[in-house]
């Protein structure tokens, strides 16, 4: 229920005119969010419940009598009791109220023109949540991609290179509250590779460390070959991740040919691995949900959405609701990784959207005069908090492998 919005839409009457015979009380629009507030109450609680107090209020345009007014509520986080919500009130049409058009003149605004902001928070007390159960928060999966296959060590000291370095990596981001490793490897010279040998090395590492589900890498890097990355494979992980599409990767391609993206699915349920649905682009959900069709993929699906690659889809809210639109209702989860700049936004969007999220050095690094960050803990703590602000609680490993059908 975290992301959910409800609208109306109204056209402002001379009964709502207070200044002037024609300009609306801004308290109009504060009627307005009180009745949107109510209606993601009920949807969420199955009761009215109270508007308790807003936190902030912005009047930002005028209104007048005649306009259509639309208000907008999205839930923002679940507490015992309170709701948290923002608010905000777009004129959609109007009348021209210029010179030498008749007064009747009237048009719909290519761009919609905001009048009023604000937040604020409801109560429904817990004697009457009738759907509580119904709309508890989704457990948030925690995944870290601490070691990647563009980051090299002259870039951080921070970049595991060898299988005891990445179990401590892991160790760490396992106590910040990580259910998943996203687990890509490297030769001594840190160069990457998809060597079964030193995937199995940093697999055996990671195990006597912690519980997290080992989730390996079939991307490698750009130019690999299908042979190379299917290596991983052979160490029978618990997740393995598929590729779902060829796409541009900043100034290369990354090819995933059809043929190729098939042959990795079987490959992927030989190791009784669980596969993870790597989507880039639009058309690589398509093609996820036509291997599904094609039984070359088990049920349940885990979508794992990169957002922000240059070349590929842009890291913008329109485009992962669209994303998240085109999944089936049932045996589905779904996650977000986004790059760079664009990591803490949407990772924080996709936890209020009720997904799951990817954090860590291989999709965001943080330069601090040219040297990274602490490694990829304190972008797991950063996310734990934040989903702890919305009332979602973090998955264990174990809990984690319910969710994601893995099995214990």
């Amino acid at each position: 229920m975290i992301g959910t919005k409800v609208s109306v839409r109204l056209r402002m009457s001379s009964h709502d005119a207070h200044y002037a015979g024609e300009l609306v009380d801004g308290a109009r629009m504060l009627a307005l969010f009180g009745d949107v507030a109510t209606e993601l109450l009920i949807r969420l609680d199955g009761d009215e419940g109270l508007f308790r107090a807003y936190d902030s209020v912005e009047f930002l345009a005028p209104v007048y009598a005649g306009d259509y007014i639309e208000a907008t509520a999205e839930l923002v986080s679940i507490g015992g009791t309170s709701r948290k919500m923002r608010f905000e009130a777009r004129k959609i049409a109007g009348n021209l109220r210029m010179p030498g058009v008749p007064a009747s003149a009237a048009e719909v605004f290519t761009t919609p023109i905001v009048v009023c902001r604000a937040s604020g928070t409801c109560v429904t007390p817990k004697s009457e949540q009738r759907l509580t159960t119904l709309h508890a928060p989704k457990p948030l999966i925690l995944t870290a991609a601490i070691v990647g296959a563009e980051v090299t060590r002259a870039q951080t000291k921070y970049l595991p290179i060898t299988a005891e370095e990445i179990a401590d990596e892991a160790a760490r981001c396992r106590e910040a509250g990580v259910a998943v490793i996203h687990l890509h490897v490297r030769n001594p010279d840190g160069s990457p590779t998809q060597s079964a040998d030193r995937f199995a090395e940093a697999i055996e590492k990671i195990r006597a460390k912690t519980d997290c589900i080992v989730q390996t890498s079939t991307g490698g890097a750009v130019g690999m070959s299908i042979e190379e990355r299917a290596q991983p494979l052979l160490c029978k992980p618990e997740m393995a991740t598929l590729n779902c599409g060829t796409v541009n990767f900043g100034d290369d391609v990354f090819v995933n040919t059809r043929p190729d993206i098939r042959g990795l699915a079987a490959q992927i349920r030989a190791a009784k691995s669980v596969a993870e649905l790597e989507c880039y682009e639009v058309g690589h959900v398509e093609e996820a949900l036509r291997l599904g069709a094609e039984n070359a993929i088990d049920a349940p699906y885990h979508f794992q959405f990169v957002l922000g690659i240059t070349g590929a889809i842009a890291a913008t809210e329109a485009n992962l609701r669209y994303l998240v639109s085109l999944l089936p209702e049932k045996d589905t989860t779904w996650g977000v990784a986004a790059v760079g700049r664009h990591q803490r936004p949407m990772t924080e969007l996709a936890m209020r959207l009720g997904g799951h999220v990817r954090v860590g050095l291989e999709d965001n690094i943080y330069m601090e005069k040219g040297v990274l960050s602490e490694g990829s803990a304190p972008l797991v703590a950063r996310a734990a908090a934040y989903a702890q602000t919305l009332g979602r609680p973090v998955a264990t490993p174990d809990e984690a492998r319910k969710l994601l059908g893995l099995g214990l």
